[in-house]
């Protein structure tokens, strides 16, 4: 999963609205480049239920992350200008510059710590698998998956997982949930790891799917590390900081939990409690 950014949710129906704003050059960030009081360039997936998506009623971007990132450059009194990317390419643009941050279910992991400046985390969660509703796709154990057919976005935790727990790995590129959720009712593929609300969102988004989500096998990697967070260019410490002092200050009026429960029907900015079947070490 993404986690993290591991968005393979992408909300069918929709007709996808993608703004390029290319701002700024070489390595400076995209702020520093036109000044402190410029829009925020923000890169994120526009593909990603709810975290990222377009309405289908008005087509605008919107999304749990979308709106807490307009609401912490609320606070800064900074305009937001989204850049539409898959995973790499978001962390690319933010590493380049070409982007001030990226938000799209990244986990504050250990990892991504040594690759980015990270906000403190405003989501928690953990992880799910969705199988077969009418024989668990075989899996009842985690040495049930080997074998299986993963199913997933190349390169994110969630796929090097599968692999190292054996399975074959089918993987997507932006299409919506509904072709996901799909193929694994058909048997072109297995099963589905991701961030348990967001697959829990995406099963009840698709009438009749045949699905399930294996509700003894919940676990966690070492990726997932302290929840879910805001990525910014390392070294950019003082855009780390505003960006921490906004969210504090959203966690304190309570717009945090707001959002929070518009977009999941739950709290997530507090950690869950439920029985964690595995806690696994993901390999690069």
């Amino acid at each position: 999963m993404r986690k993290r950014s591991l968005g393979w949710f992408k909300v069918f129906g929709l007709l996808a609205v993608v703004t390029l704003v290319l701002v700024g050059c070489g390595n400076k960030s995209a702020s520093d480049s036109k000044g402190a009081k410029q829009p925020l360039v923000v890169a994120t997936s526009g593909t990603l239920y709810p975290t990222s998506y377009h309405d289908d009623k008005n087509q605008k971007l919107t999304g749990f992350d979308v709106e807490i990132v307009k609401a912490v450059a609320k606070k800064l009194d900074r305009k937001v200008t989204f850049k539409e990317l898959n995973v790499d390419g978001q962390l690319t643009a933010v590493k380049t510059g070409k982007a001030d941050m990226a938000a799209n279910d990244f986990s504050v992991s250990p990892q991504r710590e040594k690759q980015f400046s990270l906000s403190t985390p405003y989501k928690h969660s953990f992880n799910s698998m969705v199988v077969r509703k009418s024989d668990d796709s075989g899996i009842h154990s985690w040495a049930d998956i080997k074998g299986k057919k993963a199913a997933g976005e190349a390169g994110t935790g969630y796929q090097r997982l599968a692999k190292q727990l054996g399975a074959k790995l089918v993987n997507y590129d932006n299409v919506s949930n509904d072709v996901y959720l799909k193929d694994v009712k058909t048997g072109k593929t297995d099963l589905i790891m991701n961030d348990y609300y967001l697959q829990k969102l995406a099963l009840a988004a698709v009438p009749n799917n045949g699905l399930k989500i294996l509700s003894n096998m919940y676990f966690n990697t070492n990726e997932d590390g302290k929840g879910v967070g805001i990525v910014m260019k390392k070294g950019n410490t003082k855009l780390q900081k505003q960006v921490n002092n906004a969210l504090a200050e959203l966690k304190k009026d309570g717009t945090l939990k707001k959002i929070s429960e518009k977009f999941y029907q739950a709290d997530v900015t507090k950690k869950p409690s439920v029985h964690i079947s595995r806690t696994f070490d993901v390999k690069n």
